[in-house]
């Protein structure tokens, strides 16, 4: 994939190149017919840059909680259910 960014600074936009098979290429225009493709390949790649940051977000926050666990107190099963019962009326 190529992304260059010439010719189009005053308008914030870019011009990307990239190949795809034909038969995507084939399915994505008949899919899409009629609608503006530049708009719609510029929600993707925002839906796609989204769903990586989300992914780093997740990991982050796993690594955290993974990281705090040896400092989490612990309990038995005989203490839980003691502590779910004390609550019950």
């Amino acid at each position: 994939m190529i992304v260059e960014d010439f010719n189009n600074e005053a308008t914030g936009m870019a011009t990307v190149n990239f190949s795809v098979p034909d038969d995507v290429r084939d399915e994505f225009n008949r899919a899409f017919k009629g609608e503006n493709k530049s708009a719609i390949i510029a929600r993707l790649m925002q839906r796609a840059v989204a769903e990586v940051r989300l992914q780093k977000q997740r990991e982050d926050i796993f690594r955290q909680v993974t990281a705090e666990r040896p400092r989490r107190p612990t309990a038995t099963n005989a203490e839980i259910v003691a502590a779910r019962r004390q609550g019950r009326p």
